[in-house]
């Protein structure tokens, strides 16, 4: 990951008056927006921001917060003295991560078995990642029901809707997906399990395995007039 990625300012601004966070990557991000930063998005950047309504000595401790959070894992941060601490909190793998390890076992998957086992976690009709999901929106949505901003009750119609209708489909396409792979009970033709032995008719014994070489990509030609006109 290139330095530039990792770099980050967690200052207050000398215009706004506000404490802003600049830089770095989306890991960086996550744990902006896990501190209690808002992310605001431009055109041409992403910068975090204290949330509103916060006084000079709650917005100095968020941002002490953050700074100690990202240096734990080693996030170069640039502060204003203030920000600055020697307190390097525990750093745990996030939820969200988690998950994220079933998208590596379906890239190492060699069976149409194994994919479809790991897609059940999130199809499962009860305990399912995706029946999880769709009840945090309609938890959020009966959240919405009781506050009495005038904006609250399309929010809750649009959170139902989005658990009802957006979330179904997807959960039945990959319900679909999930279950014609365990029906074909067939090995990935371009992937297969390394068992790191040698064969005993091997001449060769210092080979540290019988499996191929990984099939060579060809290479994809130029589109035509890529390379110029002849002249």
């Amino acid at each position: 990951m290139p330095l530039a990625d990792r770099l980050l300012a967690v200052r207050r601004d000398p215009h706004s008056g506000k404490v802003l966070a600049q830089g770095g990557d989306s890991e960086a991000h996550s744990i902006l927006q896990r501190t209690g930063f808002v992310p605001v998005v431009r055109l041409h950047e992403t910068y975090h921001r204290a949330p509103t309504g916060l006084t000079a000595e709650e917005e100095a401790r968020l941002a002490t917060e953050a700074v100690a959070r990202l240096r734990a894992v080693d996030y170069p941060v640039d502060c204003d003295e203030d920000f600055t601490t020697d307190r390097r909190p525990p750093h745990y793998l996030p939820l969200g991560a988690q998950v994220t390890q079933l998208a590596e076992r379906i890239r190492q998957a060699t069976t149409t078995g194994e994919a479809a086992e790991i897609l059940t976690e999130l199809t499962a009709p009860r305990d399912g990642i995706l029946a999880a999901v769709g009840e945090i929106l309609q938890a959020t949505a009966d959240f919405h029901d009781g506050m009495d901003g005038a904006a609250d009750p399309h929010i809750a119609r649009r959170l139902r809707y989005l658990a009802d209708e957006r979330l179904h489909v997807i959960r039945t396409d990959l319900l679909h997906t999930r279950n014609d792979l365990a029906d074909r009970h067939a090995p990935h033709p371009g992937r297969s399990a390394c068992t790191e032995e040698v064969p005993a008719t091997e001449r060769e014994r210092s080979a540290v395995c019988a499996c191929p070489p990984p099939p060579r990509a060809v290479p994809t030609p130029p589109p035509p007039g890529a390379t110029g006109p002849r002249r």
